[in-house]
């Protein structure tokens, strides 16, 4: 939603953007509004420097420091933050080739995530070395459509996370994509795809009524959209009634804003994708009346040079 809409609301937005939770006055009385902000990435792809400097469309952005550092900024600014990602953190550089995602998960773990979910490129080394790599992995990894069976993945993934962000009770939970024509059979050995919708809709409504979430969210790795028929963010977010938000990823898609689908039960679903490679983190300010989402400002900032300002760095590795 842009600014200008944002502003629309009626809710004294320069209020709500500047501390966590705010009063205001309504013919009906008072009205808390609360924030929770999401911080998002996906298909990071084994970026832990930044882009080389090549010549290149995106030479120069990105990097585990930076990002680490705007996270930091952004948090002191508001406690009420989520970092998330979408997956496909594997592959694409050296790092991945000589240490198997640990230098992934790592950097991950000490820039600060909350969550995360599982993208195609996660097994591309195979079911057990990914159970390796995750020992490195101090947040919640989440999917509810893969069947893991009784392979050692099974109890180093959880259906669905919840947080309390403030006032707000956070239900997080992932879906992955079909393996076919993606992920080679002996590399996901032991764990099934299923269609996502159903499995999906039996957790969100768990979270939302037996749970009493205020904020449903997704870490989804099907893809924005699609020509032809097959899972989808899009498509999810018309099928699957309830969902607030979607950390899409796998399709490498910048949106400078928010796509916001109406669901066919009449939920109001916004799915946001940060392209990849780590050179833009996703800032969605969710902004709450009485425990009801009412608006969301969101921007996507490059992760550049200017992120290095007034930084002290510090070794992620120890």
């Amino acid at each position: 939603m842009k600014r200008r809409d944002f502003i629309k609301k009626g809710l004294v937005a320069g209020s709500a953007i500047c501390f966590p939770h705010v009063w205001v006055k309504s013919v009906r009385g008072e009205k808390r509004l609360d924030r929770v902000t999401i911080l998002q990435t996906n298909d990071t792809h084994s970026r832990i420097d930044p882009m080389p400097m090549d010549g290149g469309r995106y030479q120069g952005l990105g990097g585990i420091s930076r990002r680490t550092t705007l996270v930091k900024r952004i948090r002191e600014q508001n406690p009420n933050v989520l970092l998330l990602d979408g997956g496909d953190v594997f592959q694409g550089t050296p790092y991945f080739n000589l240490y198997k995602g640990r230098v992934e998960y790592e950097a991950m773990t000490f820039c600060g995530y909350d969550a995360g979910t599982l993208g195609n490129h996660e097994f591309d080394n195979g079911v057990e070395s990914l159970v390796q790599a995750l020992s490195y992995a101090k947040f919640d990894i989440l999917n509810c459509n893969y069947d893991f069976g009784k392979t050692n993945l099974r109890p180093l993934i959880k259906t669905f996370s919840i947080k309390q962000v403030g006032s707000i009770k956070v239900g997080i939970t992932g879906v992955g994509i079909d393996f076919t024509d993606l992920v080679a059979n002996h590399n996901h050995q032991g764990i099934v795809y299923h269609h996502p919708y159903k499995a999906l809709q039996s957790v969100v409504s768990y979270l939302r009524h037996d749970q009493g979430c205020s904020l449903i969210i997704v870490l989804s790795h099907l893809g924005y959209t699609y020509e032809e028929k097959r899972p989808s963010d899009m498509e999810m977010a018309f099928e699957v009634n309830g969902i607030d938000w979607i950390v899409g990823a796998h399709t490498h898609t910048f949106m400078k804003e928010p796509q916001m689908i109406t669901s066919k039960g009449g939920h109001q679903t916004y799915i946001l994708q940060v392209g990849w490679g780590g050179v833009m983190l996703g800032k969605s300010d969710l902004i709450f009346e009485d425990q009801h989402l009412v608006a969301v400002e969101t921007e996507c900032i490059p992760v550049d040079f200017r992120a290095e300002n007034n930084y002290q760095p510090e070794s992620i590795f120890g």
